[in-house]
């Protein structure tokens, strides 16, 4: 019984103890004038004090990186969210200055072909076995587009086709590589003569050239331009480009491929000329290409 009694009292002082002993080091902080129970008490307690005081570091450590790194993926969210947003806007951007060249460029292609022209917006393609059209939409209403009037369709890269049927404001145009599309063209490097008409190929946009003469001069990579013959297209337009030639060891005529200058697949914007060259002046739209067959080079402002 007064063993337990002595123990109590022995963890009772310690207790007091120790709490003492440890404020009085930390108020006297000369060594010197410790005693040796201050110095036990140091060495004591050294080892707690530095692992709470490690255990406290890590812990705020710990803390701190956990809200900074909160806040830096809360920023790195609104950096990608504006990055995003820019993006967005550069792209619309960069397709407005596409649009901007492109109708800059029709304008300069209206002004220099001097005749009655519409613009037009392509709005729907079909294509089916052996016939190819695009559908456009008129910019303004125009009483003189009549049903299979045929009026020459051009973009600035060159010839596209004929109109077809028409409903209101939206026309049917027929492409120059639908296989009942035909266009009178020169060859513009040696002047040679052809009738460009459509291959009809439902996968590939083609013409072949007839009517080539064996004698004539055509090579890979010519340029084909509109003659200007029977005042339907203005001459010297881009139709097509050739793409291969075989002569054969008999016949009149050389087998001509040719690939249209105009990317069908890609086709936006085009004008449909709505008046022929007047009688006599077969070269109206291209003055400079009249004797030669050159196109006239109309290129879209920067």
């Amino acid at each position: 019984m007064s063993v337990r009694r002595y123990r109590d009292a022995i963890v009772v002082v310690l207790a007091l103890a120790v709490p003492f002993w440890f404020l009085r080091y930390n108020i006297k902080r000369d060594a010197r004038g410790l005693s040796g129970p201050d110095l036990a008490i140091i060495k004591l307690i050294a080892p707690i004090q530095y692992a709470s005081a490690t255990f406290a570091h890590g812990v705020s450590s710990v803390i701190g990186d956990y809200v900074y790194l909160v806040d830096v993926k809360k920023n790195n969210a609104d950096f990608a969210a504006e990055n995003a947003r820019l993006r967005a806007r550069v792209n619309k951007l960069e397709g407005l200055e596409a649009e901007n060249r492109r109708l800059r460029g029709l304008l300069q292609l209206k002004n220099h072909l001097n005749t009655d022209v519409v613009s037009a917006e392509v709005i729907a393609k079909d294509t089916v076995e052996f016939f190819r059209v695009v559908q456009v939409t008129l910019d303004r209403p125009v009483r003189e587009i009549a049903n299979n009037a045929r009026l020459p369709v051009v973009t600035l890269e060159g010839v596209v086709g004929v109109t077809g049927k028409v409903a209101g404001d939206t026309v049917e145009v027929q492409l120059v590589v639908d296989a009942a599309s035909g266009v009178d063209v020169v060859d513009e490097r040696t002047g040679a003569r052809g009738f460009a008409r459509g291959i009809g190929d439902e996968t590939k946009y083609l013409c072949k050239i007839e009517y080539v003469s064996r004698t004539d001069a055509v090579e890979v990579g010519d340029l084909l331009v509109t003659s200007g013959h029977g005042r339907r297209f203005p001459a010297g337009l881009p139709v097509a480009r050739v793409t291969s030639v075989e002569k054969k060891p008999f016949g009149l005529y050389q087998a001509v491929v040719a690939t249209p200058t105009v990317d069908m697949s890609r086709l936006r914007e085009v004008l449909i000329v709505l008046s022929s060259p007047e009688a006599g002046d077969s070269t109206a739209g291209a003055p400079a290409a009249a004797s030669s067959g050159k196109p006239p080079r109309i290129e879209a402002a920067p």
